[in-house]
């Protein structure tokens, strides 16, 4: 099971009932979060979930909307006696970026590690995931992100029994490894089905729209698309400061195949989005225009 919650869906600055544009992900023990703008703990903290267990922090850009709120998270991790090491991702810059911001936060009880993003395109593996940057088309350098989670082929004991292969063999083969045994090789393939499917979430905020985040969100069971605005006669406005509106992300989504689309990052101006929900769900039916605090599970296909 993947969890995700959007912690916050404003754009520019926070209003009172929306915090900027956060991400938390959870899975298997380990937990990802993507940009930190104001109010991103307070918004955690209404969802009920911890900031001291945050393994790895992902960050679009250094627009202030997407890491304002870092020194005070960075604090709040370290009062909470961490001390496990912090993985940082972000684009060039964030060797400069981050110890700028920790001028208010320099003693802090556990290590970071800084990786900056080289290239247009970047995998990052992690135990039991994978984080992939893409570069999107905003007025600075700026990426969006998939968390994808690979299941493995599934292990058949009824066949291992039917080779009468030694039941010490089973875990070894289960992972994928070859092994011999009194003269006789036993190979993966002897067990195991085939591919099974895994679990995407692609984000992505801050762009005009383009065919590398359609082709990188291929698929996704969630894809978080940042919608500026709603309002038709915001196309100008979306191009000229290089956001995308409401119907722009739901064609992306039509194109790229995904399951279901949540619009965030909302301009503070846009105080209704929901009143565009049945224009843009004529593109792309599954779209949510979501709030703050929004949440899903979601569950590996059965089998």
């Amino acid at each position: 099971m993947l969890e995700i919650a959007l912690l916050g869906t404003g754009g520019m600055m926070p209003l009172p009932n929306r915090y900027l544009t956060a991400l938390m992900a959870r899975y298997n023990g380990s937990n990802i979060l993507i940009d930190c703008g104001e109010g991103t703990q307070v918004a955690l903290k209404k969802k009920g979930w911890s900031p001291k267990p945050i393994d790895v922090m992902c960050f679009t850009h250094y627009h202030a909307d997407h890491i304002s709120g870092l020194p005070g998270m960075l604090l709040t991790m370290g009062n909470a006696e961490r001390t496990e090491p912090l993985v940082m991702i972000g684009p060039r810059g964030l060797t400069r970026v981050v110890p700028a911001l920790r001028m208010i936060a320099p003693e802090l009880p556990f290590d970071i590690s800084l990786i900056e993003i080289q290239d247009n395109f970047q995998s990052f593996d992690f135990d039991g995931y994978r984080i992939e940057a893409f570069r999107v088309n905003h007025n600075v350098i700026c990426y969006g992100y998939n968390i994808v989670v690979e299941r493995g082929p599934k292990f058949d004991p009824e066949r291992a029994k039917a080779q009468n292969i030694p039941l010490k063999l089973w875990s070894v083969l289960q992972r994928g490894e070859t092994v011999m045994q009194d003269g006789v090789t036993y190979t993966p393939d002897m067990v195991l089905g085939g591919a099974r499917k895994g679990l995407k979430v692609t984000y992505c905020t801050d762009s005009r729209p383009t065919d590398f985040i359609v082709e990188n969100a291929k698929g996704a069971d969630l894809f978080v698309c940042e919608g500026m605005y709603g309002e038709p006669d915001k196309l100008e406005k979306a191009k000229e400061h290089k956001h995308m509106t409401f119907y722009e992300a739901a064609e992306m989504a039509q194109s790229a195949g995904v399951k279901e689309m949540w619009l965030t990052h909302y301009s503070p101006s846009l105080t209704k989005p929901a009143e565009f929900k049945d224009e843009v769900r004529k593109i792309f039916k599954n779209t949510v225009i979501s709030r703050d605090g929004e949440s899903v599970d979601l569950m590996f296909p059965e089998d």
